[in-house]
């Protein structure tokens, strides 16, 4: 059922590509986060892979049986995410479903629940966020039944979280609750062994796809090796597609 609902992890550690030292150390960090049940935050830049060390660290836990329920915060108007997070009750708001709705909480309840771009709520989402954390239940928006929740807290941001709370703009107090334990991704930059790794396998993707057999020149492979990858492993793989096109 979780399977036709969509609401599972589909990747494990053995699918995160790299043989550097650094790609390798961080797997063996988000790996011992794995057997813990406190909350995570994942802290890297754009394209380097948050959603894949979540959902690995999800298949690797005693909670793998449970659904994983990814929402990105930034995608979400404010004026939604709150009843996208806790549900809603009907005819709580307009244009509200008939027989209202469950929220992500509800949804990961006994699993894990992936916050993306957990940087972008605003200030009165984060109060009520702090509350379901502190006492692990909900209440629909327009409700007033309280619902016990059973979730793992996994959230990510590309944004400097500390210096967000220290400018106003983050709560203290919640990021201390969603920082139990903390890593950080590793830009593509800094493990420039593994670029050419992640460009040959897209490429092997793309040629089993449409069974052609298109490798690498070695002028390429040079201009490939002195990019900086500021999109990181996401515009690597933009960039072989787009090339292979």
């Amino acid at each position: 059922k979780l399977h036709e609902k969509g609401l599972v992890a589909k990747y494990a550690f053995n699918d995160i590509l790299g043989d550097s030292p650094a790609i390798r150390s961080t797997i063996q960090i988000a790996r011992s986060y794995a057997a813990s049940r406190a909350s995570v935050l994942i802290l890297g830049e754009t394209g380097t892979g948050k959603e894949l060390f979540a959902q690995s660290i999800h298949n690797a836990s005693d909670r793998r049986d449970g659904p994983f329920v990814a929402i990105n915060c930034a995608a979400v108007s404010n004026s939604l995410l709150e009843s996208e997070l806790f549900g809603y009750e009907a005819g709580s708001f307009t244009g509200a479903s008939r027989g209202g709705r469950e929220g992500v909480f509800e949804l990961a309840h006994g699993g894990t629940l992936f916050l993306d771009e957990i940087g972008e709520i605003p200030r009165e989402t984060q109060v009520e966020l702090l509350r379901v954390l502190q006492e692990k239940e909900i209440r629909r928006v327009g409700g007033s039944r309280v619902i016990p929740v059973d979730v793992r807290i996994i959230a990510a941001t590309n944004k400097d979280l500390l210096q967000e709370t220290v400018e106003g703009r983050f709560r203290e107090d919640l990021y201390y609750r969603l920082a139990v334990i903390n890593m950080e991704t590793v830009p593509l930059r800094e493990r420039p062994g593994d670029i050419l790794l992640h460009a040959n396998y897209y490429l092997d993707e793309l040629n089993k796809k449409y069974k052609t057999k298109i490798i690498l020149s070695d002028p390429v492979k040079c201009c490939l090796r002195q990019y900086s990858w500021p999109g990181n492993v996401r515009e690597l793989q933009n960039v072989i597609t787009g090339a292979y096109a």
